[in-house]
């Protein structure tokens, strides 16, 4: 590839950080862009996002390389904010991590880099592009084309992932140690993806009015008291404090009732699905022909399941699946493509 000014997005991780010296090494003109997403502290948790600017500077000072700040707040609150916690009053289960690159990271951040001279973009995502289509890492246990199936073949045909190229996390340290980058030791943030160290329920807790309701099992009877049906999940195990015996899976909820429905029976008909109803699909390219061979992924690093495609928007699997939850995403696989894929409305 000839020398081309790309816009890198650093995050202050070693991933995005790597992917700017790579690209500086291949004589690239690069300039690292901080993306101040959501930098508002909680009661009781602090957005970590100053030192991940800081350390995103450091490094692009470390690189000899431009820096600058695109502040996205508002459209991020807006995009990516809302929507998740308009779900979970849905009694939906989000990804807002897919809907982060849909809507900021390869439509804002490319739009305002191309804006601003770019030729390209590129950001320390485990995954592949090439000719507008995706494809999974080589380090299958990192890769998070799961979380990508949503950008269009037109943004990713002016993407770049120098770290989908890349064998092993351990490798990218490695090679971060070699060439002197400090975040090279950082480790990888966890929580929600703007927060930080903080889990959803403390997090929705600061939008939600919640009120405690009803736990009830598979023979009706009610057998203890949740703290807010909003944060539990189909299939969820942990968190129920409903002591003794057998452990209780939740099955299903009434969001209007304010009820959690639980069971002691792992085999329970409610818990499994062979069809999945999808809605809003994004097909990266076109929507694949009835007659191929597909697999999909219903949750991150999940199993890739056998599947066919039936009406456009219909999964049958395979084998059946253990709690699968409205609003997470199905991803589609053909090979080491992503094709793309939808959310889940419903399953049977």
């Amino acid at each position: 590839m000839s020398s081309k000014k790309i816009f890198v997005g650093m995050s202050g991780g070693v991933d995005s950080s790597l992917a700017a010296a790579l690209l500086k090494q291949q004589g690239h003109h690069v300039t690292g862009v901080y993306m101040k997403n959501w930098t508002e502290d909680l009661p009781g948790m602090e957005c970590p996002w100053k030192d991940d600017y800081q350390d995103a500077k450091r490094v692009a000072a470390q690189l000899g390389i431009k820096f600058e700040v695109f502040d996205f707040q508002k459209e991020y609150k807006q995009k990516v904010v809302n929507y998740m916690i308009d779900e979970y009053k849905a009694g939906r289960t989000p990804n807002p991590d897919v809907m982060c690159n849909q809507e900021v990271k390869f439509k804002l951040f490319l739009d305002t880099a191309l804006a601003n001279g770019a030729d390209m973009i590129a950001t320390g995502h485990y995954a592949r592009a090439k000719d507008g289509q995706l494809f999974t890492a080589n380090d299958a246990q990192k890769d998070q084309t799961y979380f990508l199936y949503r950008v269009s073949s037109e943004a990713l045909g002016k993407t770049l992932f120098p770290i989908g190229e890349i064998a092993s996390k351990a490798e990218v340290r490695r090679l971060a140690r070699s060439m002197g980058i400090s975040t090279a030791a950082k480790k990888d943030s966890q929580g929600i993806c703007f927060v930080g160290k903080v889990g959803i329920k403390d997090f929705l807790s600061q939008f939600v009015s919640v009120e405690p309701g009803d736990i009830v099992d598979q023979d009706d009877k009610k057998i203890g008291e949740h703290d807010g049906a909003i944060f539990y999940t189909i299939g969820q195990r942990h968190g129920l404090d409903v002591g003794g015996g057998l452990p209780y899976y939740v099955v299903r909820k009434d969001m209007e009732a304010n009820t959690v429905y639980v069971t002691t029976d792992i085999s329970d008909k409610e818990l499994w699905s062979e069809k999945v109803y999808l809605e809003d699909m994004h097909w990266i390219s076109s929507a694949p022909a009835p007659s191929l061979s597909l697999k999909v992924r219903l949750r991150y690093r999940g199993p890739l399941i056998d599947c066919s495609l039936q009406e456009g928007a219909v999964i049958s699997l395979q084998d059946e699946q253990r709690a699968i939850s409205p609003g997470q995403s199905a991803v589609f696989y053909q090979g080491l493509q992503c094709l793309g894929g939808g959310i889940v409305s419903r399953a049977e």
